[in-house]
Formats: C-alpha cells, sequence, structure tokens
C-alpha cells in the first residue's frame, strides 16, 4: 500500500496550484489523484458553446506564473485550459498526477494517525495529510423536474456539452438563464429552428467589455517589465471596489443598477420584455451577469423568452407551469452546479468510534470551518475552496493563492513543533461561521433573493462575506492556538 506524505484530489487550479507551492517549501512526498483523464478541472470539462470566464483575464492566473499570452479582456474556455496546461508543463507536475483515479471515500484511521484514500479500482493510498481540490462546480445540477427520464430526444447539462448532438435545425429547449446560458443560447440560436428559453427569474446583465487586444498591447503585456502586473493589480483593486455594491454600499448598488438598466434598455426596445427582463432584487444578490449578446439573441424570430417555471418533462418537450406544452428535440440544462455539496459525492469519514461523515454533517448542519479550510474532526484535512470561501466580486485565483499558502504554512507549523496531527480546535469552528454569518447579514445576498448561494435550509454557506483582502489578512499568518 502506498504512502505519501500529502495527498490532493483534484488537478484543476487548487490542487495544481497546491502542488507547486508544498513542492517549493520542501515537501517531495505528495500525489495529485484526478478522476479524469486531463488536467484543468472546471475548464477541462466546462466545453460548451461560447464559454468564456466572467473574471477579467490579469486576474486569472497565478500570481507566481502570470499568463503573458491572453488575447482579451475575458478570456475564453480554450485559452485558459492551454494556460492550465503550460503551468502543468512549466512545473513538471504530470509526474505527480495519477489520472482516473477517481476518490470513492476517505477515513482517518484513528490508530494510526493516517487518511486511507479509497480510489475506485485501485489498492487505498495512505497519507499523513489530505488536500481537497474539487471545486465546487465540478457537480453538475439537474432539477428533480417530473417526467424528466421520459423525454425521448436528447438532454444534457451544459456543463457536459453533447458534441456529438447536432443542433442544426433543432427545436432546443434551454432550462436556466445564468452564467452558462447567456454564453451557450446566442452561439446555438442562428443554427438551431426554435429555441425556447425557461427563465424562473431574470438577472441583472452589465456589459462586456471584450475587445480583443491589438497586437501591440499583446507585444507590450509579454515583454515591458512590471506592465502586466500593473494590470493586474489594476483590475483587482476595481473589482474589490465594485465589491463595496455587494457588502451592502446603497450608492454602488445604485451604480450597478443604473448600469445594468442602461444596458437593457439599450439593447431593449420593447417595454413587455423590458419588464420581463428586469430583475426584482439588488444586483448581485444573485450572480450578476455579463453579456452584450443575451439580450440581442431573445429578440431572434426563432427565440422565445419563457417567464415560467418548468412544471413536468413530457416526451416530446417541456410544460410550462401554466400547462403549455413546448415541443422540442432537444433539452440543454443551463441549472448550475452543486455548488453547496463540498465534497460529494465523495464520503470523507472523520476521527472517533462513531466516524461521522463530513457530507452528511453539512447536510444537515452549517458548513461550518476555519476559513474555509479546516474542520473540526477531520485531522491533517485541508479544503481549498471550501465553505464560505467563494466569490462574487473578484478571481477564485486569489482565494486559492492565499488558501494555499496557509496550508503550507500549516504543515511547516507541524514540523517545527515536531507534531504528526493538526486538529481544530471546535470553539475556533464554531467562532469563525458565527462571524461569518453575523457578516453574511449586512451584504446583498442575504437581500431577500433566492439563489444557489444558499442550501436547504437558506443559509449562504458558499460565499466570503466580505473583501478579498480581508481574507488575505486572516490567511497570511497561520495560528497555532487554533488548533490542540
Amino acid at each position: 500500500m502506498q504512502k505519501v506524505d500529502v495527498a490532493i484530489v483534484g488537478a484543476g487550479f487548487g490542487g495544481l496550484c497546491a502542488a507547486i507551492r508544498l513542492r517549493e517549501s520542501g515537501v517531495q512526498s505528495l500525489v495529485i489523484l484526478e478522476r479524469d483523464h486531463e488536467v484543468g478541472g472546471t475548464w477541462r470539462d466546462n466545453v460548451y458553446p461560447g464559454c468564456a470566464c466572467d473574471v477579467p483575464s490579469h486576474m486569472y492566473s497565478f500570481s507566481f506564473a502570470p499568463n503573458k499570452q491572453w488575447t482579451r479582456p475575458y478570456p475564453q474556455q480554450q485559452e485558459i485550459q492551454d494556460y492550465i496546461l503550460r503551468v502543468t508543463e512549466q512545473y513538471a507536475l504530470r509526474s505527480l498526477i495519477r489520472f482516473n483515479a477517481d476518490v470513492q471515500a476517505m477515513r482517518w484511521l484513528d490508530l494510526q494517525q493516517l487518511w486511507q484514500v479509497e480510489v475506485e479500482g485501485c489498492e487505498p493510498l495512505l497519507a499523513n495529510h489530505v488536500i481537497l481540490a474539487t471545486g465546487p462546480l465540478s457537480k453538475p445540477a439537474i432539477p428533480d423536474i417530473p417526467g424528466v427520464d421520459t423525454f425521448s430526444g436528447e438532454a444534457f447539462h451544459s456543463g457536459h456539452w453533447r458534441h456529438d448532438v447536432d443542433l442544426q435545425g433543432k427545436r432546443i429547449a434551454v432550462v436556466g438563464t445564468g452564467a452558462s446560458a447567456i454564453q451557450f443560447v446566442p452561439e446555438i440560436a442562428p443554427h438551431a429552428a426554435d429555441v425556447k428559453v425557461f427563465q424562473r427569474t431574470a438577472a441583472w446583465v452589465v456589459p462586456r467589455f471584450d475587445n480583443p487586444y491589438g497586437a501591440m498591447r499583446r507585444w507590450a503585456y509579454r515583454w515591458v517589465p512590471g506592465l502586466q502586473r500593473l494590470s493586474r493589480w489594476r483590475v483587482y483593486w476595481f473589482n474589490e471596489w465594485v465589491g463595496m455594491g455587494f457588502m451592502g454600499s446603497k450608492r454602488m448598488q445604485g451604480m450597478l443598477k443604473r448600469l445594468a438598466g442602461h444596458h437593457l434598455r439599450r439593447q431593449v426596445a420593447d417595454p413587455i420584455m423590458q419588464q420581463a427582463l428586469t430583475p426584482d432584487f439588488n444586483p448581485g444578490c444573485k450572480r450578476l451577469l455579463i453579456s452584450n449578446t443575451w439580450f440581442p439573441t431573445l429578440q431572434r424570430s426563432n427565440v422565445e423568452l419563457v417567464t415560467q417555471a418548468v412544471a413536468r418533462i413530457a416526451p416530446n418537450g417541456v410544460v410550462g407551469a401554466d400547462g403549455t406544452l413546448y415541443p422540442c428535440d432537444v433539452i440543454v440544462w443551463g441549472t448550475g452546479f452543486k455548488a453547496t455539496e463540498f465534497v460529494a459525492p465523495m464520503r470523507v469519514y472523520g476521527e472517533g468510534a462513531e466516524a461521522p461523515e463530513l457530507g452528511s454533517i453539512w447536510r444537515e448542519q452549517p458548513a461550518a470551518t476555519r476559513l474555509g479550510i479546516t474542520v473540526a474532526g477531520f485531522p491533517n484535512l485541508f479544503l481549498l475552496v471550501g465553505p464560505n470561501t467563494g466569490l462574487g466580486h473578484n478571481s477564485i485565483l486569489f482565494m486559492i493563492e492565499c488558501q494555499v499558502h496557509y496550508v503550507v504554512q500549516a504543515l511547516k507549523s507541524l514540523r517545527e513543533r515536531g507534531q504528526a496531527v493538526l486538529r481544530l480546535r471546535p470553539e475556533v469552528q464554531q467562532d469563525d461561521y458565527a462571524l461569518n454569518q453575523r457578516k453574511m447579514k449586512g451584504t446583498v445576498w442575504a437581500s431577500g433573493c433566492k439563489s444557489w448561494y444558499q442550501n436547504a435550509q437558506g443559509q449562504i454557506d458558499t460565499l466570503w462575506p466580505g473583501y478579498t483582502w480581508e481574507y488575505w489578512l486572516k490567511t497570511r499568518r497561520f495560528q497555532a492556538s487554533d488548533y490542540l
């Protein structure tokens, strides 16, 4: 049975960053367990037409490995995946990765003080420490709608796009109007015979300033010292400034609402459609979207916006809440991901005779942690992009780097103190969660709308309730006193 010091689950941005920084800190005994055949995670899997990032490109690379090959302000899927592949080669990470290694369960062995990592079809792996870097956007969410299994045509989720399904001349039903749908619907609509877009609630949409970089600018970013770093920090602080609206600034909320309202009125003349596309909540309560093509696409002659929920799926189409049948050949689910299931379907069993399972705990209780990284009752376990560390206004890569820095400091502290096990104090975890929830009450995310940020109980356990610079300060120094 193989034994390593650190096992990393997932070879997306989080897992690769952790491997790079751990190896730089002197950790040599480590392995990355990746369930798929290639690195990339979200950006490997999401290959739907028009897939792109809604975070500016200069903030969507590691600070220690800037991408000097960006072609536009908002990077497209292939550009991001190409960057991830280059980083993998640059830091010689492939030798650390076990591909097609689907982790089913992990168990803390009380006697051995080790994690036993169970990989499908393989002998279990033993690890002193485990880092879960599976990410919140890895599990597509398909709503539990009656009749889903009865549909006679093709149906798939945008996160698992079926490129083998020919959409030319087809009648397509798109369920969902979130960040993915506003990207792929404008791409497929020109080729379809008919597109029905089912919108349960409207979203605020702001312009996408995304003109491709000219040759001179691309040359400058590549060769002028410090220019790209300067652009990165400009983007960072602009995003933090916009984030004031999410943290409760009425003035910034008003500015965002005016920007989105002007964008809507400029692109949509029909007052009835304007009303249908105007949300009844503050900008940011649900994810703020950016697009220049969404509204024009909804006004195409072959596209219809259906402003009602889906009641059921029939063998030949989609039935709306009013009972109307909308015949279709293909259903595309643009319904997001199970962002509140932080570890599922993996089963993670902690210490003690009862061996609690982490996913089960968080389905019944708040997803309490220390900084979204460590969990009481689960020694030597670290999470990347765990509970209350997602973002609504800036780059998740910034948060990942903060978390990896914290993990590196934690392992260094263990070595320096001659300890083998890191156990979070339950009271620290409780205080941390209580503070997050108090801060969350003053944010736009808690202002009354229903969103994927919330769990089944209505609590927001997904987002960081503050500015990213605050999180940076909290993770700069590992506090050994928080642990037993």
